[in-house]
């Protein structure tokens, strides 16, 4: 609170200069009070100036599976609701439905589609920071897939993925924790290709294992599987953006969908 200053006044009468240093306190109070008044105004038209409000979603946006997943933008953010469903085959529908494949292979969770709550939504930056430091990824939903379903790390229940690969179907993923979700490249929309597989927390787009600018593999990547280059969405521009990397994760066989660390928060 900011401090009120009085000056000092000659003493003719104890009453007159009671008198004067009322009329002064009053004064002051009064311009302090509209000062204050000016500085929250000016202080409110400062922050209102410095929120960015995206007005359209990026492009990417349009190749999401639109049955499962609805995505809108929420002043500076955009908002990534999803039923969970993909859509494409996978045991992991349960016998009967129409997506149903039989994989007699995989040690299948106990767990299908149709008995779980696969239901997540997300909200991401709409033009992501890359000034801030870089996070490690979480053991749950790290981002949405062009299918509808989560995207997990290389972590399962808090451990090596190696022990869960068995249940992994023929697209890289299974259920467990909760929801259906992809630890693998998801061959069931991108297979070493250049292909969106999602967007994750971060508001950053994840790609296929080629760049779409050069039709190869990137050999810039960074840490995190990221590079800046034109994409097939980007009209031409460049934008940082990640791409599973083309090495063979482990036992798998496969390649890990993303392990991180977040470039974005």
């Amino acid at each position: 609170m900011r401090k009120k200053i009085f000056k000092r006044v000659p003493s003719i009468s104890i009453v007159l200069a009671l008198s004067f240093i009322t009329l002064i306190a009053c004064s002051s109070d009064s311009v302090d009070d509209g000062v204050l008044e000016d500085i929250a105004s000016d202080d409110s038209s400062t922050d209102s100036d410095d929120d960015e409000i995206a007005t359209e979603l990026h492009a990417a946006y349009a190749a999401f599976n639109t049955d499962a997943v609805t995505i809108y933008l929420d002043g500076s953010e955009v908002v990534i609701e999803t039923t969970g469903l993909p859509n494409h085959e996978t045991v992991y529908w349960g016998e009967g439905n129409s997506l149903y494949r039989d994989e007699p292979d995989v040690d299948r969770t106990p767990s299908i589609m149709s008995s779980n709550n696969n239901a997540v939504t997300i909200r991401v930056d709409a033009t992501p920071d890359l000034s801030g430091n870089t996070v490690a990824t979480d053991f749950d939903t790290i981002g949405i897939a062009v299918s509808g379903s989560s995207i997990f790390n290389d972590q399962e229940g808090g451990g090596a993925l190696d022990a869960a690969a068995a249940s992994l179907d023929w697209t890289g993923a299974h259920i467990g924790p909760g929801v259906y979700h992809y630890h693998l490249e998801p061959k069931a929309f991108s297979d070493d290709d250049d292909n969106l597989v999602g967007i994750l927390l971060d508001g950053v787009f994840l790609y296929g294992r080629k760049c779409s600018a050069t039709g190869d593999y990137p050999t810039d990547l960074d840490a995190s599987g990221g590079h800046t280059s034109t994409t097939q969405y980007s009209d031409g521009e460049e934008e940082y953006h990640y791409h599973i990397i083309n090495e063979v994760y482990s036992t798998t066989g496969s390649y890990l969908a993303f392990a991180g660390p977040y470039q974005g928060f």
